[in-house]
């Protein structure tokens, strides 16, 4: 391995899976754990990326390695398989990225014909939710949003009609109080037009029967009458 590595000089080196190994080495397991150490120091001395991969057993993944090289390693992926619903799905997470900010959610990844594809984080009521279950609760939720969507239209359109029957309301009851104000001026004037016109008419007839309308002179006009 380290005579490919020196002649071929790649960027990066892939070992699946590293649990084979074990099957060879009977009970040298730590001469085999020295010689991937070697390996990965050697890949660590030349700047090449290794990917390693290892199969458990059991269906679940574990979260320890055989071989004790886990301490060496920079980013530690782990696959699971979900099942629910009748079915299995596949999930990734990171167990561990040395140095790095990092996810801590279970991400569903699809075997794509362009390959493997990463589905967005996503949490249902009741948790991660993958494959069909996700499909139905995301269909689910649409329908709510719509619905949601329909009730604030018609609310909105309810308001604004309220709203436009209030501007209106507000409009003739302005229109009522103008017009009432101008009815109350009209009648002030005529009220005061029919008040001096019965002046006038008193003035008017006190002229034409000669009657003085002042006291002291209808006294004085007695007295030169000799009455």
């Amino acid at each position: 391995m380290h005579n490919l590595l020196d002649t071929h000089k790649p960027g990066v080196v892939v070992v699946d899976p590293l649990s084979s190994l074990m099957s060879g080495a009977g009970e040298n397991i730590s001469d085999l754990t020295n010689m991937v150490l070697r390996v990965i120091d050697r890949l660590k001395q030349l700047g090449t990326t290794g990917f390693f991969t290892a199969l458990t057993s059991g269906g679940h993944a574990a979260e320890a390695t055989d071989l004790n090289i886990s301490s060496l390693v920079d980013t530690w992926l782990l696959l699971r398989d979900l099942e629910s619903d009748g079915e299995r799905n596949r999930v990734l997470y990171v167990l561990k990225s040395r140095g790095m900010a990092h996810s801590n959610q279970l991400r569903e990844f699809l075997m794509t014909r362009n390959g493997v594809e990463l589905r967005e984080v996503y949490l249902g009521p009741a948790g991660v939710l993958t494959g069909s279950a996700r499909l139905a609760q995301e269909a689910r939720e649409r329908e709510d949003e719509s619905r949601l969507t329909r009730e604030s239209e018609d609310r909105r359109l309810a308001l604004n009609r309220k709203l436009r029957a209030a501007e209106a309301q507000i409009l003739a009851l302005q229109a009522e109080r103008e017009a009432a104000a101008l009815e109350l001026k009209a009648a002030a004037i005529e009220t005061e037009d029919r008040r001096n016109s019965i002046l006038t008419q008193r003035a008017e007839m006190a002229r034409s029967r000669k009657v003085n309308s002042s006291p002291k002179a209808s006294r004085s006009k007695a007295r030169e009458a000799g009455v």
